[in-house]
């Protein structure tokens, strides 16, 4: 999978970040990880890893994915999480079903047939079911678990989407944009462990509204 390359968002991510960068290259996978300019805590726990870093100059989740997309060489990327709760064992499963589907996007899941999650709390659940439901209902999506950001694409046809969420709002503006431009995708099982170590960075209560809101400005946005 040498077209193939994964971007990290890492933010605060000492304990976990070294234990997938040691799966990762032992699995001789590409990556690329993007941090803020002062996580030098994060920067030191790495330094043994010959690791491509890039430094955002902003904040945000959704924007160290943008920055790090805008880096990628390969045909392909990956967005694949810093603290552990992804499996690199099931990229090769999503590589192969991109390619024999000839797919332009693939969104993972942890709610189709196989799939599970260690990391999901009630309230989490509930809140993805039900914009997961507002996808399908307002956007016509595909996909069972809009909020997990597991996804491989086409690096180029994902680039010239225009994508603006800065901040987890981004998990939502990519499927819909992308079917707004009518990228082909689908959904494959994926099983989430539980992070690594260290602090969840999504707060569920404010990153869920601000995720709703960015879901409302997308539908009344002319095209």
């Amino acid at each position: 999978m040498d077209d193939l390359t994964l971007i990290i968002p890492a933010k605060n991510e000492p304990e976990s970040l070294p234990f997938v960068l040691m799966e990762l290259e032992k699995l001789k996978l590409n990556y690329v990880i993007v941090l803020e300019e002062k996580d030098f805590v994060t920067v030191n726990a790495i330094e043994k890893f010959k690791s491509r870093i890039i430094f955002q100059k902003n904040k945000g989740y959704g924007d160290a994915i943008l920055l790090g997309l805008q880096n990628v060489k390969t045909k392909y990327f990956s967005i694949f999480n810093a603290d552990g709760s992804f499996d690199p064992y099931e990229i090769d499963k999503m590589y192969k079903k991109i390619n024999d589907n000839n797919l332009d996007i693939l969104f993972a899941s942890r709610y189709t047939k196989d799939a599970s999650s260690e990391d999901d709390t009630i309230l989490t659940y509930i809140g993805n079911k039900i914009f997961t439901l507002l996808g399908k209902i307002f956007f016509s999506l595909p996909i069972s678990d809009i909020l997990y950001t597991f996804v491989l694409g086409e690096t180029s046809k994902i680039s010239n989407l225009n994508l603006q969420a800065k901040d987890f709002s981004l998990c939502v503006e990519l499927p819909i944009i992308a079917k707004k431009n009518n990228l082909r995708m689908a959904d494959i099982s994926s099983n989430e462990k539980s992070r690594i170590g260290g602090v969840k960075k999504v707060n569920e209560i404010r990153d869920g509204f601000l995720i709703l809101l960015h879901m409302i400005k997308i539908f009344f946005k002319k095209n």
